[in-house]
């Protein structure tokens, strides 16, 4: 590729609206170009170089062509990349998931996080009978009708309907959506830490009082792991002491390739057995294609207990880091986020100077870091918002 970022920008422009397919990204007047990228660095159309901070809003947690990862990759697309029948790879991967958990799940694959969203609360309906799902406000769990924001444009009355919004670490509105709405309610949807609310994490006392809230009237917990499963084995509902009923994952369990996930308790799972009367048809063509569910395994398997100790403790130290000196700054382990004034005017600079944030300030650490450029990531904050 030849073209420059200006230049790659005005053939979009003719071609998509705003010039990507994906509204994240979109930073006025328009975002540069990705043509490369190595460990934690990431070359643009222009030959501009930057440490990447934003690791694909949260989902390569080894960086950029991690060695192993993308050997596995290359050798799973090398023997067929898509097949009209199951494959090793992806029974490997479910099994891989379930010792990570430590107990008796179910899996099922998917292409993104918001396609495992969909099939979480459809199987939540279907076990359950019922329609109503119970979710946070500002919460976001992907493109689904049933749990964009409210105001989104194209969503249909009913699935507006379906939908009672609570607010994060409110437990008398919990009890209350619970309680008045009794048995319509299917589920109960909850990110532990969701970003764009903050990425705060709730209480123990919440969580707690979700698992209750849901279980007083017979419906499911089902947690949204697609950001926080790295920050521990079996996610952030170990931590709290939480077992959701059903779980979906997606970003780092799928090696930088496009991966959800949908894991569960063996009798809700069920509802996706095509033996069962009733069954949820589940398909999809490319769901647990064996690329994506080799880079998954290999991603994994180089992320152990270890590993996530280590870049969760560097996660915390950036974090201090950056509160001392008087920032703003949220989040948990190996995933923060900052609060400019400017956004936009902040992720330019930042990106002038070396540094690649998320447009909404999330920063995701990858083990391919070393301290030198974590350390340049911090001096380039604090001298951009400081």
């Amino acid at each position: 590729m030849t073209d420059t970022n200006d230049e790659l920008s005005r053939r979009a422009a003719r071609v998509m609206p705003r010039g990507s397919s994906r509204a994240t990204l979109y930073v006025p007047p328009a975002a540069p170009y990705a043509v490369r990228g190595e460990g934690a660095v990431v070359t643009d159309a222009d030959g501009h170089q930057v440490i990447d901070v934003n690791n694909n809003y949260t989902s390569l947690v080894h960086g950029h062509a991690h060695p192993g990862v993308t050997a596995a990759a290359g050798n799973a697309a090398a023997c067929g990349s898509a097949f009209g029948l199951p494959t090793e790879a992806e029974v490997a991967l479910a099994e891989q998931l379930d010792a990570r958990f430590g107990r008796d799940l179910r899996w099922r694959f998917a292409n993104s996080g918001s396609e495992a969203v969909m099939m979480a609360l459809r199987a939540a309906r279907a076990f359950t009978g019922r329609e109503l799902v119970v979710r946070l406000a500002g919460a976001y769990h992907g493109t689904y009708d049933q749990v964009v924001a409210p105001e989104e444009p194209g969503v249909p009355r009913p699935a507006r309907e379906a939908t009672v919004l609570v607010p994060q670490d409110d437990e008398a509105a919990l009890h209350e959506a619970v309680q008045v709405h009794g048995e319509r309610v299917a589920a109960v949807l909850v990110d532990l830490m969701p970003n764009r609310a903050g990425l705060r994490p709730v209480s123990r006392a919440f969580a707690e009082a979700v698992r209750r809230e849901a279980d007083s009237v017979g419906a499911l917990v089902v947690v949204d792991e697609i950001i926080t499963y790295r920050l521990g084995l079996a996610g952030l509902q170990a931590d709290y002491g939480l077992q959701a009923d059903v779980t979906t994952l997606a970003k780092i369990i799928g090696g930088g390739f496009p991966v959800g996930a949908v894991g569960g308790r063996p009798e809700v799972m069920a509802c996706f057995d095509p033996e069962q009367p009733r069954a949820i048809h589940w398909g999809g063509t490319f769901s647990a294609n064996p690329v994506t569910m080799a880079a998954g395994s290999a991603a994994l398997a180089a992320y152990g207990p270890d590993e996530i100790e280590a870049l969760n403790r560097r996660g915390e130290a950036l974090r201090a880091r950056l509160a001392q000196a008087g920032l703003e700054v949220t989040g948990r382990g190996s995933l923060l986020r900052v609060f400019p004034d400017d956004p936009t005017g902040a992720w330019w600079e930042l990106y002038r100077r070396g540094v690649l944030v998320s447009v909404n300030g999330l920063i995701a650490l990858s083990t391919a870091m070393t301290d030198e450029q974590l350390d340049t990531v911090g001096v380039t904050i604090l001298s951009v918002l400081g």
